[in-house]
């Protein structure tokens, strides 16, 4: 990525955050879902987080297919956020541990 993609993106995903803020009075890192899901440090932890939301909604048709794809999700973002290159536009979707 290169550095004016970069600042692209960090604007792109700063004004999306602020328009989400302005939307739903509430600040995206301090909701209470992305307090605990800050906790999650690896792809497993972070589809058995996603999958027990989705278990809370009860047993519904394509509820597999969700598991799924979060499980898919789950570990290319957690790849991603640990290939250097890409490692500080991680950072934006949350914070790493201190």
């Amino acid at each position: 990525m290169t550095q004016q993609q970069s600042s692209r993106f960090h604007g792109l995903f700063d004004a999306a955050l602020q328009s989400y803020e302005e939307t739903t009075n509430i600040t995206l890192a301090k909701h209470p879902l992305a307090e605990k899901l800050n906790y999650c440090h690896s792809s497993e932890s972070v589809t058995l987080f996603f999958r027990d939301r989705a278990l809370e909604f009860g047993d519904f048709p394509g509820s597999d297919k969700v598991v799924k794809s979060i499980t898919n999700i789950a570990s290319i973002l957690c790849s991603l956020s640990a290939a250097a290159t890409l490692g500080n536009a991680t950072d934006l979707v949350r914070s790493r541990r201190s």
